[in-house]
């Protein structure tokens, strides 16, 4: 590709590189210059214009967009996404569903490797993404690429962006109170919000004792037809032999991770009993907000396993709001 001034009357075919105003119509940039283009330009005084000329084994912007969407979704539906059209040296890749994106980083580092012309942005992985979510953009910087580099920018990128669509369909919540009295269900509410963004439903509430016998026994007789055990105590849970991970064990299960390096979120647990993860939730659950058992509980429901080395490498990251009004605050001027 040319890039540069001509006299306006060698310009027929190029792509005008800067919007102008014509004597009766405003020209955006990247039009392909026709004839009567030319003839407005000439009328408002125009006599030099800034252009892209296209060069054999050139690829239109639009066109090497659309090219770079497809070598990454050769069947997009499959992938759980959906290609947009080309605009402007811009394509845009949108979920069909709710899920969670797995990107894998170094085939698009690579990508984006080979020519500062030809770039892929994407959501970051694990990026939970609602139906008709945009999860990535393929932009083409220039007017046009040589198609060695496109071919070299799309060899190796097929699926390395796709959805996981959600697995599991219903889940159980057990919540524990301290005393005679009936929780509120903030924390029940909460929870329902997440499962129905990824079309959950729960199951009737249970609330127990907040002793180890009870939760047990409420656990091992959670229905069949629930894929996913929820615990909420109504007392935070500090120890790998603290109530709730007792209670499991207890149940014939098995915990696999106590704690996460993700605040808020650290107080969390997940383990396992009969077939089925068992996740349980730390306080701040109840709320609606972002929190490490929000990143757990997603890939949980989408069939991902999730392993204590798994949950260990989410620190870096993991630290998502501060929260200036804790008893025991973060720092000190002492």
């Amino acid at each position: 590709m040319i890039f540069g001034a001509l006299p306006l009357n060698e310009a027929s075919g190029c792509y005008l590189a800067h919007s102008l105003q014509g004597a009766e119509h405003r020209i955006a940039k990247g039009t392909r210059l026709a004839a009567q283009d030319l003839a407005d330009l000439a009328a408002a005084g125009h006599r030099q214009l800034t252009v892209a000329q296209l060069e054999p084994g050139d690829i239109h912007e639009d066109r090497a967009a659309e090219m770079l969407a497809e070598a990454l979704l050769p069947d997009a539906a499959a992938l759980g996404l959906r290609i947009s059209g080309a605009g402007a040296g811009r394509v845009n890749l949108y979920a069909l569903g709710p899920g969670l994106i797995r990107v894998d980083a170094e085939r698009i580092n690579a990508l984006n490797a080979v020519d500062p012309m030809i770039t892929l942005a994407t959501v970051p992985d694990y990026h939970r993404a609602d139906a008709g979510g945009m999860v990535a953009t393929a932009k083409i910087i220039s007017y046009a690429v040589e198609d060695s580099a496109l071919a070299a920018a799309t060899r190796d990128v097929a699926g390395a962006i796709r959805l996981i669509s959600p697995q599991l369909r219903r889940a159980t919540l057990i919540e524990t109170r301290t005393s005679a009295e009936t929780p509120p269900d903030k924390g029940r509410a909460a929870m329902i919000g997440r499962l129905d963004r990824f079309g959950m439903s729960m199951a009737p509430r249970q609330v127990v004792p907040h002793r180890e016998a009870e939760l047990a026994t409420a656990l091992q007789t959670v229905g069949a037809d629930s894929d996913l055990i929820l615990v909420l105590t109504g007392s935070a849970t500090s120890d790998p032999v603290d109530v709730a991970p007792a209670a499991v064990r207890a149940a014939g299960g098995e915990v696999t991770r106590f704690g996460m390096p993700v605040d808020p979120g650290n107080l969390l647990f997940l383990g396992h009993l009969a077939g089925r993860p068992v996740l349980g939730l730390p306080g701040c659950a109840r709320s609606p907000a972002l929190n490490g058992a929000d990143w757990v509980l997603e890939r949980l429901v989408c069939g991902i396993d999730v392993s204590s080395a798994d949950i260990a490498a989410m620190g870096v990251g993991g630290l998502l709001k501060e929260i200036p009004t804790r008893p025991r605050p973060r720092r000190s001027d002492v």
